[in-house]
């Protein structure tokens, strides 16, 4: 069955930095976009970056030059690597599925996504 698991979250100092994975099984990362959110307690979960079945990825404005988003198609693995973390980025942190084929980018809208992981908890606190 289509699973996401997270991993590599955890508490790290302002302006660190952190490498989140996303492990799928269930499908492949050839067919299906992939996109991580996040969600602070008592807000939205917002999108942080999306990433193409052709390794393309796509920042919000917010995001740009503090987040890098990778995969490794073989693996079954999608990366997030976030730099100079704030304490603002304390969040729950989940990929999701875009159950949305053959676009020519990515897209972060959260109503195309079908399958989440449980989410990895990033805290980021001196």
């Amino acid at each position: 069955q289509v699973q996401l698991v997270e991993s590599g979250g955890g508490l790290v100092h302002p302006g660190g930095s952190l490498r989140l994975s996303c492990e799928v099984s269930g499908f492949t990362l050839d067919r299906y976009d992939i996109t991580w959110f996040r969600q602070a307690p008592g807000k939205e979960r917002e999108a942080v970056s999306c990433i193409h079945t052709n390794g393309r990825p796509y920042y919000p404005d917010s995001m740009k030059g503090r987040v890098s988003m990778s995969k490794d198609n073989v693996k079954r693995t999608v990366h997030l690597e976030m730099n100079n973390l704030k304490p603002e980025d304390t969040a729950v942190y989940y990929c999701a599925r875009n159950r949305i084929t053959s676009r020519r980018w990515c897209s972060v809208a959260k109503t195309e996504h079908d399958y989440w992981g449980q989410g990895t908890q990033v805290t980021v606190s001196s």
